[in-house]
């Protein structure tokens, strides 16, 4: 929930007329819709607290698996709400490490121009893919470890994230 709010000091924002108990008031909203994107199954571990912050965020999936020999995105399942030009997309997965499923999952949408892609752990390699795909993104994550293992791994990394969180180690 806290890496929502630096995801969303960003945003524009447009004047908006509010009633308070006491005057009339002239506030600020966020321009656009804002959209949580989860790739499934470890970025729904942060959809809920992306929620709260968000309450009334559209929510999308989009599913993916790495084929382990390929370190290749394989795709099995997306449900996207309407994304229009001027919303505010969140891309949520917890580790960033060769980037191929961000660029997958990136490949998918409709509208790019406003994506922030959220993770905890993000490797070197992984930034420098999204870069070479999609130059014009932004990112958010906790920290940037400088190394992949063989088998595609952020190095120290925390393992795989969706077994971590759901208990299927």
């Amino acid at each position: 929930m806290l890496m929502a709010y630096e995801a969303s000091k960003h945003l524009p924002t447009i004047p908006q007329q509010i009633q308070t108990p006491v005057a009339d008031h002239t506030g600020l909203k966020i321009s656009g819709a804002l959209v949580l994107i989860s790739i499934m199954r470890a970025g729904d571990g942060m959809l809920n607290g992306m929620l709260r912050a968000m309450p009334n965020a559209k929510v999308g999936h989009i599913g993916l698996y790495r084929d382990e020999e390929k370190l290749e995105p394989v795709s099995y399942y997306k449900k996207l709400p309407d994304i229009e030009k001027g919303d505010h997309v969140f891309l949520l997965d917890p580790m960033l490490a060769t980037g191929n499923s961000a660029v997958a999952a990136l490949d998918m949408l409709p509208e790019k121009t406003h994506v922030t892609i959220m993770c905890l752990i993000a490797s070197q390699k992984g930034i420098d893919r999204l870069k070479s795909a999609y130059p014009n993104f932004n990112i958010i994550t906790c920290a940037i470890d400088p190394v992949l293992n063989e088998k595609g791994y952020i190095v120290p990394g925390l393992g795989d994230a969706g077994d971590r969180i759901f208990g299927t180690l």
